[in-house]
């Protein structure tokens, strides 16, 4: 029987390591984050119970992915960053790196709590903000947000950052081109979409020069 081409790639801890390279630290870091995860979502709603089972693809290399493609962004924020998806990531893979940090944007405190929980354990290059997003006005390098809100309110929300010179890269399901096209309406911005590694039917979306549509 042949793959089913949309399934993604299930990856372990070994196979994770040996697709990116990332070093034996960073692997114990990741499975760190896992424990606590898991941990966390027993009691709060973090992420899918059952994406537990397959973190190293559909949690690490989905938010790893990003680093590829801004290789030289130090300064990050993840809008929306509750269960710490992209930006813990992005934290533990920048750790060591001067003058990294990932800011971790999220307006529900008891979620800030296990951010709080994480950044500790792990000693990230990470700051917690308990804020609206769009209340935040920070410069950073890259902007980014993974299933925080469909893109023309997502957009609202990165506006302070991307005015202020950052780029936007958002991870994106299959409706992607739908949300663009509904984006279009309120926002004027150039985009690309580019393929996901961690799910062929995903996208990230690459986001520049953003402004209201008058």
């Amino acid at each position: 029987m042949q793959p089913d081409l949309a399934d993604p790639p299930v990856l372990d801890a070994a196979g994770y390591q040996a697709l990116t390279g990332a070093s034996d630290a960073q692997i114990a870091d990741l499975a760190r984050f896992q424990d606590l995860l898991a941990e966390w979502n027993e009691v709060m709603n973090l992420v899918g119970p059952l994406t537990i089972a397959t973190y190293w693809t559909r949690h690490v290399l989905d938010s790893s992915q990003l680093l590829a493609l801004a290789p030289e962004a130090l300064t990050w924020a993840d809008l929306g960053a509750g269960a710490g998806l992209p930006g813990v990531v992005l934290a533990i893979l920048l750790k060591g790196r001067a003058g990294a940090k990932v800011h971790l944007v999220e307006s529900m405190a008891k979620r800030c709590r296990f951010l709080e929980v994480v950044v500790k354990d792990l000693d990230l290059p990470a700051e917690i903000h308990n804020v609206r997003a769009e209340d935040l006005k920070l410069r950073v390098d890259v902007v980014t947000a993974r299933a925080c809100a469909p893109m023309t309110k997502l957009l609202g929300f990165a506006e302070p950052y991307l005015y202020r010179g950052a780029t936007g890269l958002f991870l994106k399901g299959q409706d992607v081109a739908a949300e663009l096209t509904e984006a279009r309406k309120a926002w004027s911005f150039a985009s690309d979409l580019l393929p996901s590694q961690s799910d062929p039917r995903g996208r990230i979306v690459q986001v520049k020069r953003l402004s209201r549509v008058r």
